[in-house]
């Protein structure tokens, strides 16, 4: 069963485009340029960080404090996976939705390929893994890629979208166009055109490639980390550095201080040995050991490193657990979290809604996509309790909300009346909130003798 044709009912929308005839061509066209030798490269661009600079050095330029830094020797350094995770964590949780501009607006638009988006866009992916994927891409290699898959060659109507790892794509200018040379998982090589390739860039993109942020910025920092971390397991393997020695006041041969170390561990290791008395006889000693600068400088490094690389990515420390500095409590850890969707979730993004926007669906239909990111910028409950009541307005205050548009941002269903602003000095009135009360019992008549006897 052909998995393309068949994977999704997919939204048959009318693009421009050339005729079946004159894509047939242009396809075929740039497979024979993906298939032959490329441009030279000149000697002048071959400089430290470049691509061409680590295959001509053998993956030299890619040493960082002399240990090879990749995407994957990358991802073990625990800062570098915390920040990748919670960046490619916070785009998987976002929904993505489809709106249609209207002259006084805009309006959900209903969309097939709204499941693509929000649930899965392509056979074994799940769209939490694919976004994440995405945003893990652009994070540690610059860019991201989805292939876009159509039912058939020659309908613009979309199947799915197949995530590729950069590593296997290779864009490439071919008459005024990019076009993707791709390699499959089973060593097939095929070239699709740009339509058909949704090429999420970071920063630095030059109109084929972004910059590599592991060659750009991770390199030296990533392997300081790398190395301090070898380090650090070399120095406490087995025990490391002991706390204390025993001083003898002449010379031991080397059985001598075997056997005396054996007898020591015997007596006064392990927690049944615990706070028993040492005897110490024949002039021996006992000298505790302090942390040397060196131990102390170690230390220093790796917490350094947490907040060099949190920079580069741009995540504040607190939120991949380094609160040395930082209180894990109050407003100003909470402005910096917003602070982080605002400017660092931002750029990836924009990034990935105005590719989708401009290569899925047509100008002319006025339909494009976005991502909520109302979830992530919310304050807590009190906070927006408050914000919603301003902006339903009240006694004094001009509302700029209606009933309904709160409750929609809150997924709750619309009620009748509920879409009417409220204006300064009127309360809000919804027709229905009152149903099922009791009325308010009137008051009881008093007996006109009573009210004489009140009276007197």
């Amino acid at each position: 069963m052909n998995a393309t044709a068949t994977w999704y009912n997919a939204e048959r929308v009318s693009q421009p485009g050339s005729t079946i005839l004159s894509a047939w061509k242009a396809e075929r066209e740039a497979a024979r340029a993906g298939q032959s030798p490329q441009a030279s490269v000149p000697v002048s661009s071959i400089t430290r960080g470049t691509e061409m600079f680590d295959i001509l050095t053998g993956g030299f330029g890619m040493m960082g404090a002399g240990v090879p830094v990749t995407e994957q020797t990358a991802m073990c350094v625990s800062a570098v996976y915390a920040c990748v995770g919670l960046i490619g964590g916070a785009i998987a949780a976002l929904p993505f939705h489809i709106f249609r501009r209207t002259d006084d607006g805009r309006d959900r638009y209903e969309s097939d390929l709204w499941w693509l988006f929000n649930e899965s866009p392509w056979e074994n992916w799940t769209a939490a893994s694919a976004w994440s994927f995405a945003a893990q891409s652009i994070a540690l290699k610059g860019d991201g890629f989805w292939r876009i898959r159509r039912v058939t060659p020659y309908t613009n109507a979309i199947a799915g979208f197949q995530p590729y790892h950069p590593d296997t794509v290779s864009p490439f200018r071919h008459d005024g166009r990019i076009v993707y040379r791709l390699v499959n998982e089973d060593g097939t090589v095929e070239v699709v055109d740009q339509a058909d390739m949704l090429h999420f860039p970071g920063i630095g993109f030059d109109g084929k490639r972004s910059l590599t942020p592991i060659r750009a910025a991770l390199r030296t920092p990533a392997g300081i980390a790398l190395a301090a971390d070898e380090f650090a397991g070399a120095f406490f393997k087995n025990g490391a550095r002991p706390d204390f020695a025993l001083k003898t006041p002449g010379g031991l041969k080397e059985d001598q201080a075997k056997l005396l170390r054996e007898t020591w561990s015997s007596r006064h290791s392990g927690p049944s040995n615990a706070h028993l008395p040492a005897i110490l006889t024949g002039g021996l000693e006992v000298q505790q050991l302090t942390m040397s600068a060196e131990d102390a400088q170690l230390l220093s490094t790796r917490k350094f490193q947490v907040e060099d690389i949190a920079r580069i990515f741009g995540v504040p420390p607190h939120m991949i657990g380094y609160t040395e500095k930082t209180t894990s409590w109050g407003s100003g850890v909470e402005q910096m979290s917003i602070g982080f969707v605002r400017y660092t979730l931002s750029r990836y993004l924009d990034a990935i809604q105005q590719e989708i926007n401009r290569k899925v669906w047509p100008k002319s239909l006025k339909v494009y996509g976005e991502f909520n990111r109302d979830a992530l910028l919310e304050g807590d409950a009190k906070a927006q309790a408050e914000y919603f009541a301003k902006a339903l307005g009240g006694p004094g205050t001009q509302g700029w909300m209606t009933i309904n548009e709160v409750r929609k941002l809150k997924n709750l269903k619309p009620v009748e009346g509920g879409d009417k602003l409220i204006f300064a000095g009127t309360a809000p009135a919804v027709a229905g909130a009152n149903e099922g009360q009791e009325p308010d019992p009137k008051p009881e008549e008093t007996d006109a003798s009573d009210a004489e006897t009140a009276d007197q």
